[in-house]
């Protein structure tokens, strides 16, 4: 027992190395993408079909995750594969770009490709790292994880928006190759450490396994796949106008990389400071309270780029936007680790995916379709999209969580209590005291 301990916590060491690396390198890919794609000449419209491709092939793909898990027997090696490729994808973009030879096909092509070998990953990474913490603590685990990690992303981001700052000046394009050259090397490292893991024993029982269809056909009496619609629907909403705010900081209100780069990291890092509250917080008040406090909020973030779209303004309501997408992010995972079993996690986790993918894709290319045919409101026609997003965040986000049911006895809590908590007020209250 002593030395499965051991090699746990090693693994967990490992882990949390390739977190590292690979913050690092989405750090220099994720808010990257559609400022490449404008450089080499996109539109609204390729911007809704690079938003919406890469999700719709990885949601997909990551259907067939759990059938190559069990062939193979290995959550470990599926990993370390798919991660492998996902890294091995930038070198086109990297090589076609010094050689001034790729276009818009070609890089969408390549980020679809990236993004769905990260997606295959996916599920089996989930299912493995929810077998290495106990149930008990995979809040306050994953939630301090995802706040280092985070400020790491945000970092690396804040450093690849200088590095395009800088170069915009000089050669924009060459700025690209170096922050994609740099992800490269990130995401070679973090898979080497990735190999250092320690894979605990999984059986694959018969009786675990289950298709696509039947997973649907029990949409009305399993609470699971209730939730799996409920993600899926807050995902297609706001989908509708978030890869669009990207378009309207830089093309229509004319914001420098930098500027671009704080107001995004802005939520971003709000999410990554929050993160451990809400982990701790859903370990004894339940994920599904969590996602129904914040869920109201995620619906109103749009509504404050209509009131105004100074940069100080729109850096306080990425800040709001953070708070209330930290705790959401969080408890949606690990809402998935504490419903279903470990034999089934795998393919839970990859069908969650899947779905909520799909609802990805759905969003972008409606989005990017409604932009060409709606009115402009305030002058813009994005901020229409964002309307429409906001009011559809809130019908969701109120009556489909009164479907769901708590999976693990939790205590009981207001929401003036889980406010304050989650901000640091704990004295006054009881959540948060031992």
């Amino acid at each position: 027992m002593d030395q499965e301990n051991n090699k746990i916590n090693k693994t967990l060491k490992f882990s949390f190395f390739d977190g590292i690396f690979a913050s690092l390198m989405t750090g220099f890919t994720n808010d990257y993408f559609v400022p490449f794609l404008l450089v080499i000449g996109g539109t609204a419209r390729s911007i809704g079909i690079l938003s919406a491709l890469p999700n719709l092939f990885g949601a997909l793909a990551q259907a067939k995750t759990p059938d190559i898990v069990e062939k193979v027997r290995s959550r470990k090696k599926i990993i370390i594969g798919f991660v492998l490729l996902q890294a091995l994808m930038l070198l086109p973009v990297i090589f076609l770009d010094l050689f001034g030879k790729l276009n818009q096909t070609l890089f969408i092509a390549c980020v679809i490709l990236f993004t769905s070998f990260n997606a295959i990953a996916s599920p089996a990474w989930g299912s493995l790292m929810s077998d290495l913490v106990h149930g008990d603590k995979r809040g306050s685990y994953f939630g301090w994880r995802n706040k280092t990690l985070g400020f790491i992303t945000v970092i690396a981001s804040f450093a690849a928006g200088y590095i395009l700052y800088v170069m915009k000046n000089i050669n924009i394009f060459a700025g690209f190759i170096i922050i994609f050259s740099a992800a490269f090397i990130f995401r070679m490292i973090s898979c080497y450490f990735l190999t250092r893991m320690h894979e605990p024993h999984c059986e694959y029982k018969e009786k675990d396994y289950f298709t696509v269809f039947d997973f649907l056909a029990r949409a009305r009496e399993s609470n699971f796949a209730k939730f799996v619609f409920f993600i899926s629907l807050m995902s297609f909403s706001v989908n509708l106008c978030s890869p669009f705010f990207a378009v309207l900081m830089l093309e229509d209100l004319h914001f420098s990389y930098l500027i671009y780069i704080i107001v995004v990291s802005m939520a971003n890092l709000t999410i990554h400071f929050m993160t451990d509250r809400w982990g701790r917080l859903a370990d004894r008040t339940g994920n599904l309270r969590i996602l129904k406090f914040v869920t109201p909020l995620i619906a109103l973030v749009p509504l404050l780029w209509l009131i105004n779209r100074s940069p100080l303004f729109l850096m306080g309501a990425q800040i709001f936007s953070g708070f209330a997408w930290a705790g959401f992010n969080l408890c949606a995972t690990n809402f998935i680790y504490d419903a279903v079993s470990p034999g089934k996690r795998t393919r839970c986790i990859a069908y969650f995916n899947m779905f909520n993918g799909l609802a990805v894709c759905l969003g972008a290319l409606l989005g990017g379709f409604l932009i060409q045919k709606l009115p402009p409101l305030l002058g813009y026609k994005i901020l229409t999209i964002v309307l429409i997003s906001s009011v559809l965040r809130l019908i969701v986000g109120i009556f489909m969580p009164m479907m769901l049911k708590e999976v693990k006895p939790v205590d009981e809590v207001s929401n003036t209590d889980l406010f304050f908590s989650v901000i640091g007020i704990k004295a006054v209250f009881r959540i948060g005291e031992d």
